[in-house]
């Protein structure tokens, strides 16, 4: 693929590790394709959760969390990759296909229950990923706050 364009948004990458979260910014570079916000994630060894949250253009959110042989994946809003390469690099991961052009509904495509062990049950992360009167940073804060590191989210975006 080509270069990609920079793309306007956040990521933080949230870890836990001895019992305690700690999260901290994300080069932004992280936002242009899935194979850079893998390479930053992976960076990082603990023995508890690792998770990426990726807020796009004030449009969509991916989650990523990294798993023995690749990784699980949310994203919010699967027409977003219609116009957002980390989008459609997310459904080539997952093996969705990429929605029409006329599609105007958002769905989510990927793991719901990508942090149900940390406390954020999948019919809540439908609900949070399907409200469309929120943006990404809103929805993200949520899901932080719901898995027990909002604080820290709070602060980790206030650096980016």
């Amino acid at each position: 693929m080509n270069a990609r364009e920079p793309v306007a948004g956040f990521a933080i990458e949230a870890a836990l590790e001895g019992g305690r979260w700690w999260c901290r910014p994300l080069p932004n570079t992280a936002l242009t394709s899935l194979d850079a916000a893998l390479t930053e994630v992976r960076k990082v060894a603990v023995e508890g959760a690792v998770l990426a949250l990726l807020g796009v253009d004030d449009e969509f959110f991916v989650l990523i969390r990294p798993a023995p042989g690749g990784a699980e994946l949310l994203l919010s809003d699967a027409t977003a990759a219609l116009d957002y390469d980390i989008a459609a690099d997310v459904l080539d991961m997952l093996r969705v296909p990429t929605p029409d052009e006329d599609d105007d509904a958002v769905w989510p495509e990927g793991d719901l229950a990508i942090a149900a062990d940390l406390g954020l049950p999948a019919e809540e992360l439908a609900m949070i990923a399907g409200d469309e009167d929120l943006y990404p940073d809103e929805q993200l804060r949520m899901i932080a706050q719901r898995c027990g590191f909002g604080e820290q989210f709070d602060e980790a975006l206030q650096r980016t």
